[in-house]
């Protein structure tokens, strides 16, 4: 698995980005957004338990990672038009403010180390990645084990500081002097 220190990989995936089908689709790449933190987060398969959870719940704090110069994408296996049917029946899903990317080649996961062998999906998961393309971190659970999108912010916090942060920081508290 990539792991801190190391570039993000390239890419180029169909995403999907509306439920009005005229808009529904676009194609993402690794450059775009360019200046700007990166938050991808990737989930095992659309129309399951624990996925939704996880995307209305970065959905629900969008503004805070914007408000950090953040993006947000997610993404699976599964295909653009699997996500469109997704977003169209689920309603928490209907009005999601980022894009959802389709790695239904599996070249991207593979790349990042994420691919599950066993089940043959994306992993439960995330990656920082900082404006000049580098992890900056990874956080992986257990298929069966949604993430906690309020710690992604809090590390997101901590690395914008570029300083030494103690267990538990948050943002606004000291940071550590050498």
């Amino acid at each position: 698995m990539l792991g801190i220190g190391d570039k993000f990989p390239e890419f180029k995936l169909k995403a999907t980005v509306s439920t009005d089908t005229k808009k529904a689709f676009a194609e993402i790449t690794d450059q775009d957004y360019p200046g700007k933190w990166k938050i991808y987060f990737f989930w095992p398969k659309d129309f399951t338990f624990v996925c939704p959870t996880e995307i209305a719940g970065f959905a629900r704090f969008h503004r805070e990672f914007i408000d950090r110069d953040a993006v947000v994408l997610g993404g699976s296996t599964d295909s653009e038009f699997v996500h469109l049917a997704w977003r169209r029946q689920d309603e928490e899903l209907k009005e999601i403010p980022f894009p959802m990317l389709s790695d239904i080649k599996r070249e991207l996961c593979e790349e990042l180390g994420i691919l599950d062998g066993k089940e043959g999906v994306a992993q439960r998961a995330t990656f920082i990645v900082d404006p000049g393309h580098i992890i900056r971190f990874v956080y992986v659970s257990d298929l069966s084990v949604g993430r906690n999108i309020e710690e992604v912010l809090r590390v997101l916090d901590a690395l914008q500081t570029d300083e030494l942060c103690p267990c538990n920081w948050q943002k606004g508290q000291a940071t550590l002097v050498a």
